[in-house]
Order: C-alpha cells, then structure tokens, then sequence
C-alpha cells in the first residue's frame, strides 16, 4: 500500500433533519463500508489495494466506494497506472458528528457566554503545570510564575497538578427575569507525568465561591492524537479530555444529569452581582489529586472554550 499520511482533525457536522444528509447516513450504515473508512485513517490506496486489504472481490470494492465517494465521505483522483488509469482513494473526514432530529424547538430564553482557556483572572497551581497555545508552549513548564505571562490569553491547553484557575464572566440576564438554571461546560482530564490511562483526580467546582460538587475524572487520555490537538504536540502528552456539564437548578446540582450535591441555584445570588465567579480545581487534600487538564476550541475533541448559559423566565 502507499502509506502516505493524511491529516487529522477533519469533521462533518450531518443534521439528521436536512434531506441531503440521507446519503452520507446510508453510506455509513454499512459494515464493509466503514471497514474502508477504517482502513484509510492514515494512509491513501487504490482500489485493487482497498479490495485486496480487505478480502472484497475488485467488484465489490469499486461498489462500495463509489456509495462513499458520492456521500462526500472519499476524495478519490485519478493517476497513472501501467494500464490506464487508477483511482487513488482517500479519507475525507476523521470525525462526523450527527445532529439528531430535533422536531419543533420551543422558544428559550437562554444567555450562553463563551470564555478562552487563558481568559482566568486568578489562579493557584502546583507543577507538573503549564500553558500551550495553538503553536506553542507559553513560558516554562512546571513553572507557576508562567500562568502569570501576559501570552496567556492565547493558552488553548493548561494543566496543573493541583490548585485552581478562576474566571469571571459578566452577567447578561435581562433586568426582571428569574433564573431557572445555570449550566457550565467544558473538555477536562486528569494530569499524569505524560499520561495516564488509570489516573483518577477529583475535580471540583466553584461558583459565586459556592462550592458545587467534585467529579472524578477517570484518566489522563493520551497516546492518540486529539481530534483538534495540534500536530507539534506529542502523542505521549496529553491529548484530549471529556466533555463534563455541570448544572446547577432550583432542586439541587448535577454533572452530567447525575446529581452530585444539594446547592441549589438560589444559594448563588445570581442577580445580585454584575458578574459570575467560575473556579475549578484539584483541592491539594482531595482522595485522588491527580491534576487538571483544561482544553479550548483548538486542542482536545471539542471545538469550544469554557461555556456558561443560563436560563430564565
């Protein structure tokens, strides 16, 4: 086979609700064809290697990536052969994402601020820490004096062993309104030496210096390339994290839906302030103080910052 490289870090977004995503949904309901799609995650190769490869007779390789090319999900071309022509197939998306149906979306009053990695306004970390942009590290590692570098503000990936980061994002619910929920979303992992795959921390939450609850992160992922992580950093660092919701309501806090503490959302005083005060962080006396990851839009699986919405009425 070629073997040439292809990047990652490619997404098509297919809602379910568009007519013209049916063929891009059918194409992948097929086994054979997602074993092609398998194979071509990191090299480019004909067809008689693609049938080869997989133990299709040439007929039904050619059937099946025709289906893909037509669904946008192959880029093929054409080159030189010994004989002819042949046609060079590669893989055109690393990720899809499917947008469910959704049916008739009710009004919502929603408030949803979006704020960078690096846009903290307090912190307190411990090493093994540290800051990297989308093209490099900022500062020093494991050196805490860096999360004081004016570059900060460009950080799109920052850890720390334990302590906090803290964020303040400006109140924008409309005058008279009554909060219903506050929910808070962001890409998170554990920080182990490198990485981890059974490296437990408990990360906690605060809010209006309201102590939220604390999730356990399982692990330190790693060894694979982010989605988004840009390509100088290394496999063995660490690469992505998951993607956590916290909520807060008039009945209690969960993470994920599942419920974690008795703060309610009046024990926040929302309206009573022009601003909202967001800390996370490993508490240095926690069971497992294993470290905090932190991603933005450009490194990780998810292409977003940390995101806070209320809602209201």
């Amino acid at each position: 086979m070629t073997g040439k490289p292809i990047p990652e870090g490619r997404i098509l977004r297919v809602d379910a609700d568009n007519p013209e995503s049916e063929s891009v949904l059918k194409a992948l309901a097929s086994e054979p064809r997602q074993r092609i799609l398998k194979l071509l995650r990191d090299r480019v190769c004909n067809v008689s290697e693609i049938a080869e490869a997989l133990d299709f007779p040439l007929s039904t390789a050619t059937l099946h990536i025709n289906s893909l090319e037509e669904a946008g999900l192959l880029n093929t071309e054409l080159q030189p052969a010994v004989r002819g022509l042949q046609k060079i197939c590669a893989r055109a998306y690393d990720v899809v994402v499917i947008e469910l149906p959704r049916g008739e979306v009710p009004e919502q009053h929603l408030v949803e601020i979006s704020m960078p990695v690096g846009a903290y306004v307090d912190c307190q970390v411990a090493p093994t820490c540290g800051l990297a942009s989308e093209t490099g590290i900022i500062g020093l590692f494991d050196d805490p004096a860096s999360f004081y570098e004016p570059d900060r503000v460009q950080a799109q990936l920052l850890w720390f062993h334990y302590g906090y980061v803290e964020y303040r994002f400006p109140n924008r619910l409309p005058p008279k309104v009554t909060p219903e929920s506050l929910h808070f979303a962001l890409e998170i992992c554990s920080e182990a030496p490198l990485h981890h795959d059974e490296w437990p921390s408990d990360v906690t939450l605060w809010i209006n210096a309201v102590e939220i609850g604390t999730w356990t992160s399982p692990a330190d992922f790693g060894g694979q390339h982010g989605v988004l992580t840009p390509e100088w950093w290394e496999d063995w660092n660490s690469q992505y994290g998951l993607l956590k919701i916290w909520q807060v309501n008039g009945e209690g806090s969960m993470i994920d839906g599942v419920r974690i503490s008795d703060v309610r959302l009046e024990d926040l005083r929302i309206t009573a302030s022009p601003l909202l005060s967001v800390r996370i962080g490993v508490k240095a006396d926690a069971q497992h103080v294993g470290g905090l990851n932190i991603f933005g839009r450009r490194f990780g699986n998810y292409p977003q910052d940390l995101v806070l919405r209320l809602r209201y009425h």
